[in-house]
């Protein structure tokens, strides 16, 4: 049975069967968008799970150093070395297009280019392992803001193939069904007044016979 009220005629049924064949095609591109979209979004968690890892890694072994470097150095000596920072840093953000999602992608630059600037302090009041542990911090900061850009990728990525799964759902469970339904409902419609008006044109040419053989 119909879903709902329709009109059994064939402008209508002309109607459906246009909006069918549009549902069908919209339902086939949009899996294919979300295939797409997991394929992309798993490639991504592997690259996020290696990138925290690396992260994880760096920071551990910053955090060592400078423990090493604070048990050497005073809390006021340490405090004092790291309070002015030579270095500036310029964060970008631009935007690239996955499947129609925009995902951020991040970019910094150092104000110079010399890699000695990344120490706000002298050598000669400072202890070696404080060097080391600016050095892990600068090596894995990179690695952080890469980390950041891949996790807000995936959240974005993870949204809309939630958005695009239930638009295959709603196309696949519920608007097609619902378009067959109708158009096979009306087609029974058309064909049944068809076989009746067949039925009272013969029995009109019946009668017509019938009152021609009397005269």
């Amino acid at each position: 049975m119909a879903t709902k009220t329709i009109s059994p005629t064939r402008m209508e049924l002309t109607r459906l069967k246009g909006r069918l064949k549009t549902a069908t095609r919209g339902h086939k591109l949009l899996k294919d968008k979300r295939d797409e979209l997991m394929r992309q979004f798993l490639e991504i968690v592997r690259r996020n799970r290696d990138l925290r890892a690396r992260v994880d890694e760096g920071l551990s072994g910053a955090n060592r150093a400078l423990a090493v470097a604070s048990a050497i150095m005073s809390s006021d000596m340490l405090e004092q070395a790291l309070l002015y920072p030579r270095q500036t840093v310029r964060l970008d953000m631009a935007f690239r297009n996955i499947m129609s999602v925009n995902v951020p992608v991040y970019k910094f630059d150092m104000e110079t280019a010399d890699s000695a600037e990344i120490y706000p302090y002298g050598f000669a009041q400072t202890s070696g392992e404080l060097d080391v542990a600016i050095a892990a911090l600068e090596g894995v900061f990179r690695d952080m803001l890469e980390l950041a850009q891949v996790e807000k990728t995936m959240q974005l990525l993870a949204d809309d193939i939630e958005k695009t799964r239930r638009r295959v759902n709603a196309l696949e469970y519920v608007m097609i069904p619902e378009m067959q339904t109708n158009i096979r409902y009306i087609s029974m419609k058309l064909e049944e007044n068809d076989r009746s008006t067949k039925v009272r044109l013969m029995k009109v040419k019946d009668m017509v016979l019938a009152d021609s053989r009397k005269k």
